[in-house]
């Protein structure tokens, strides 16, 4: 039987504060966590493990003019997610980037990396920062894959044990396939949710690929 052809991947930016943004930023903080614990003590994170995360890595601040938050769909579900944060005129961080299990091996890692560095130029940005753990060798591999090279630490933070960067060319930016651009107002200031928080390349329990 021929394979099932690959759904094609679309990435938006999206208020961090909707619905299926703060979906994702739940999973994401999960799976980082769960990652984090089965890792170093052989098992899933316990709740109370877990919910140090949400007040210690916050999002809010993924939303313009200070960041952009980036959901990717397939088959119209949202099934991924990028943020990206400003860190000084020219230099954006790269967070939360995550792929829900069901939609892995699929290009949706490479879409949203795309997505990033397009929506990077948008902000103004010559550099894209992240910071990630050394246990995450498939998210340091696929940074690796589109271009970032390991840089020195920039980030005083138990769980950023290794930074990489990516210069961005300053040829025309060319909006990558299956990116749309936000209509006008479309994205604006978010929270997380009540209590508004997030998490980074792994939270104040467990991190993850990129802050």
């Amino acid at each position: 039987m021929p394979a099932k052809p690959t759904s094609p991947w679309i990435v938006a930016p999206t208020p961090v504060g909707s619905a299926e943004a703060v979906s994702l930023l739940l999973d994401y903080l999960l799976d980082v966590s769960n990652s984090y614990y089965q890792h170093h003590h052989g098992r899933p994170a316990l709740p109370d493990e877990v919910e140090p995360g949400l007040t210690d890595y916050r999002s809010e601040d993924l939303a313009p003019p200070t960041g952009l938050f980036l959901v990717g769909r397939r088959d119209g579900e949202p099934a991924g997610c990028a943020g990206l944060r400003v860190l000084t005129p020219d230099t954006v961080e790269l967070t939360r980037m995550f792929i829900r299990p069901a939609h892995r091996g699929t290009g949706g890692g490479g879409r949203l990396l795309a997505a990033a560095e397009h929506a990077a130029r948008g902000l103004g940005a010559r550099r894209i920062w992240l910071d990630t753990r050394l246990d995450l060798t498939e998210a340091r591999a696929l940074y690796l894959r589109h271009g970032f090279v390991e840089i020195p630490l920039y980030k005083d933070d138990p769980y950023a044990e290794i930074c990489y960067g990516k210069e961005l060319d300053a040829a025309p930016d060319v909006r990558p396939p299956g990116v749309r651009t936000p209509d006008p107002g479309a994205v604006g200031p978010g929270a997380f949710g009540p209590g508004g928080a997030g998490v980074t390349a792994g939270p104040a329990s467990p991190p993850s690929p990129s802050r």
